[in-house]
């Protein structure tokens, strides 16, 4: 995503909770990563990290706003972004993906006892997530998210990763649970059409974005950009 976004600014700053994630970032001339523990840094050191207040023009969030102390992000945005004109869009998906949705649906409702309570967020696709910055007319129109169509081709190999790399399925692994054991894999397989069968697949995205040129932030989960399911 980082050099995605690149092609459109003069300079990205890219940022992850996870040092493994950053090892395995692509670089980029444009790109400067950073390392953001959840538990630092602060407020302060955050923003003095991006280079002050006020000079920000974009932060976008792919996937993981949900997992954040929404109030302290909020807070350093409000800092960081450039006035007037700093944008500030947050999207993701969740387990609607066509034409596999009712197969992901049925998957989706065996994990619910192992999902963090956040993950509703993403579940609901952000419709009632917080988001207290003024419309401009991407997201929340009508009181709704902007919809999005994001269209893959993927193997059922990379069906199972995705599936696998999910926080419920990791949280019902490490409590002795495996939702993907052999049964429920061969049901997907069928579901799926077999196990080589590559298909083309639309995720239902949705965004909410609040007006933008030349420095960005960047704060995502690596592993979840394109294969994750949160």
């Amino acid at each position: 995503m980082a050099i995605g976004v690149a092609e459109h600014y003069d300079s990205v700053v890219a940022t992850d909770a996870s040092a493994e994630q950053l090892r395995h970032a692509a670089p980029h001339p444009k790109v400067r990563y950073l390392h953001t523990p959840d538990a630092t840094p602060g407020e302060e050191d955050l923003v003095a990290m991006l280079g002050g207040e006020a000079i920000v023009d974009l932060i976008t969030v792919a996937q993981a706003v949900h997992w954040f102390d929404l109030p302290a992000f909020y807070g350093v945005a409000r800092r960081v972004l450039r006035r007037p004109g700093g944008v500030i869009a947050v999207w993701g998906y969740n387990y609607r993906m066509s034409p596999v949705e009712d197969m992901m649906s049925r998957f989706f409702d065996t994990t619910l006892p192992s999902r963090d309570p956040r993950a509703r967020y993403l579940t609901d696709g952000y419709r009632d997530l917080p988001f207290p910055f003024e419309d401009v007319g991407l997201g929340k129109e009508l009181g709704e998210p902007a919809s999005l169509d994001m269209e893959q081709e993927m193997s059922f190999e990379g069906l199972i990763d995705m599936l696998r790399s999910s926080s419920a399925v990791t949280t019902a692994k490490q409590q002795g649970v495996d939702l993907l054991g052999e049964r429920v894999v061969k049901e997907l397989e069928e579901g799926w059409g077999g196990p080589s069968l590559v298909r083309k697949v639309t995720y239902k995205a949705f965004l909410l974005a609040v007006p933008v040129a030349r420095f960005a932030m960047i704060r995502w989960r690596l592993v979840t950009v394109v294969t994750g399911v949160k």
